[in-house]
């Protein structure tokens, strides 16, 4: 098995269990790797598992969300282009925002700065689009914000309420509400 392919099997399990419950018992049996093999593969152990789950997302992030954002469509067109490839990511909302799961414990402390990173990405290309959308910048600011927020919102009412009609509904609605 390649590291690749190692790291896409590790995503669900740092997805669903964060940093501090995704033992190595768990990252070897969803890679199928024993733990020898795993260090073959990540030398730095788990804290290097998450790292490079946490670079190979960032750069999915990269190709898929932002440069949706960043090509010349009409803005609207942009905006749910970007709400359809959250929504495969999400499977319709029913998986974990991997972001969210590693900043608990002490994977805030190790990932905190990448995480950070990507979501003021995230908001600063959100919060362009829409000015250039015609949006006075801070209320664009804002509904960048508010943008992220529903999506994160609409995850947990998903997951806990056992229904991802919630996260549909508003990930259809958010491109013009967005614009609104």
């Amino acid at each position: 098995m390649s590291r690749e392919q190692a790291i896409r099997q590790l995503i669900p399990v740092f997805r669903r269990y964060g940093y501090e419950g995704a033992t190595l018992s768990r990252l070897s049996m969803a890679t199928g790797l024993g733990r020898s093999s795993l260090y073959h593969h990540f030398r730095g152990g788990k804290e290097e598992m998450a790292a490079a789950v946490l670079e190979y997302v960032g750069q999915w992030f990269e190709t898929t969300i932002l440069a949706a954002l960043r090509t010349r469509d009409e803005p609207l067109e942009r905006l749910r282009v970007m709400c359809e490839n959250l929504n495969e990511f999400y499977q319709q909302g029913q998986e974990n925002c991997l972001l969210n799961a590693i900043t608990f414990g002490e994977g805030n402390d190790l990932f905190h700065r990448q995480i950070e990173q990507m979501l003021k990405i995230w908001l600063d290309e959100l919060a362009r689009l829409l000015l250039e959308a015609g949006i006075p910048a801070e209320i664009a600011k804002h509904r960048a914000q508010e943008a992220i927020i529903l999506i994160q919102g609409a995850l947990v009412l998903a997951r806990g309420l056992g229904n991802t009609a919630p996260f549909e509904e508003m990930i259809a609605s958010l491109p013009e509400r967005l614009l609104a």
